[in-house]
């Protein structure tokens, strides 16, 4: 793994989505594309470290301190577990298993952060809907550019 690489991705990406998707309601959850990325093309180990520090940089885009980093640990640890049972390399099984983490960790996130005393949206279920229907149609396609830049091979034009 390389982590300076991982730092920076991991700055651009909340730098991004603090900054410039900021304005929309619903957006895409870059930070959950990548923890569904390294949760697929790292070792299980890699894989939870990653998930606790992307849930973390989360964290600092967000209202409230902790609410990502647990929900994305816990996502991050149970898709590196299942990934050493299902194989996800295809592009739709990329997105519906974006899509699947991204109802989980949404749900799981505001359910933490309701408990800390954030008041919850009147359009909550649409929200995560929509986020996540978002992300899991934008997210393999970032996979690419995220693992030219990990300098991760994941052979996804050759024939298995």
């Amino acid at each position: 793994m390389r982590w300076f690489r991982f730092a920076v991705l991991i700055i651009l990406v909340a730098v991004v989505q603090a900054s410039l998707l900021a304005d929309l309601n619903i957006r895409p959850e870059l930070p959950l594309i990548l923890l569904v990325f390294f949760a697929i093309y790292c070792n299980p180990t890699h894989a939870i470290v990653t998930s606790f520090a992307i849930g973390f940089t989360a964290d600092l885009i967000g209202p409230v301190m902790g609410p990502h980093t647990i929900s994305f640990g816990v996502c991050g640890t149970a898709l590196a577990y299942l990934h050493r049972v299902i194989a996800v390399r295809k592009m739709p099984y990329q997105a519906l298993a974006i899509f699947v983490a991204s109802l989980v960790c949404g749900a799981l996130t505001h359910l933490l952060s309701f408990f800390q005393g954030e008041p919850l949206t009147a359009q909550i279920r649409y929200v995560l809907l929509a986020t996540s229907i978002y992300s899991a149609v934008v997210g393999p396609f970032l996979f690419l550019p995220a693992a030219w830049w990990m300098r991760i091979r994941i052979d996804r034009f050759s024939r298995h």
